[in-house]
């Protein structure tokens, strides 16, 4: 179902720049429409974010498609996503092979999500709390990637990523944000790159936005 939608996805994204053909195979084997309300499914492999309920969204594919590739994961890397929302861009983590531990901040968003892991049978760990203070419990994490804007980079985030670890996230206003990708050198040490014009939903948490 959606064979012929998802191809046409996936070369338009290589078409728009998307140069790591792991990441596209990645993208090309996970069904989007399963992880989108139904409401909305028919629109499932168009390049565009799409609402899935209490104000959040499932990111625009080439969204999830730069920061992947900008993550660099190899299989067996653990890697740490903020913002499980869908539970789709920890889907294409892990069909690359990555360990991959979850937080969601929304129990209810939270709960979809581990019904999904579970009926594809995704060995995905996953947790609601802030994901802004991390999970430091598995740390430290070959890579971190947070999937909502935030006013600065968690400090928290910044400990729990191992040394030569990347962390990718949107750092800016409410409205629009910077994609800051930081390697991280040393404990105190970061070398950061930047992809300008992006616009994720708030990152709500201690180290974020305080409230709604």
């Amino acid at each position: 179902m959606f064979e012929e939608d998802r191809l046409e996805l996936v070369n338009s994204l290589r078409k728009k720049g998307i140069t790591d053909e792991r990441v596209l195979d990645a993208m090309l084997k996970v069904e989007r429409h399963l992880f989108v309300p139904e409401a909305v499914r028919h629109h499932a492999y168009k390049d565009i974010a799409l609402p899935i309920g209490y104000g959040q969204t499932i990111s625009q594919p080439y969204t999830v498609a730069i920061m992947t590739q900008a993550l660099k994961v190899q299989p067996g890397h653990k890697v740490l996503e903020i913002g499980t929302g869908s539970g789709y861009q920890a889907a294409i983590l892990y069909e690359m092979g990555a360990k991959v531990f979850t937080i969601e901040r929304n129990y209810e968003l939270y709960n979809r999500a581990l019904k999904i892991f579970d009926e594809l049978n995704l060995r995905i760990a996953a947790r609601c709390s802030d994901g802004t203070i991390g999970w430091e419990e598995f740390s430290p994490y070959d890579r971190i990637i947070v999937t909502a804007g935030s006013p600065s980079i968690p400090k928290n985030l910044k400990k729990q990523l191992a040394i030569d670890g990347i962390l990718v996230i949107p750092v800016g206003d409410r409205q629009t944000q910077v994609l800051k990708i930081l390697t991280k050198i040393s404990e105190e040490e970061f070398r950061v790159n930047e992809i300008p014009y992006f616009a994720f939903v708030p990152l709500v948490g201690k180290e974020g936005w305080n409230g709604k």
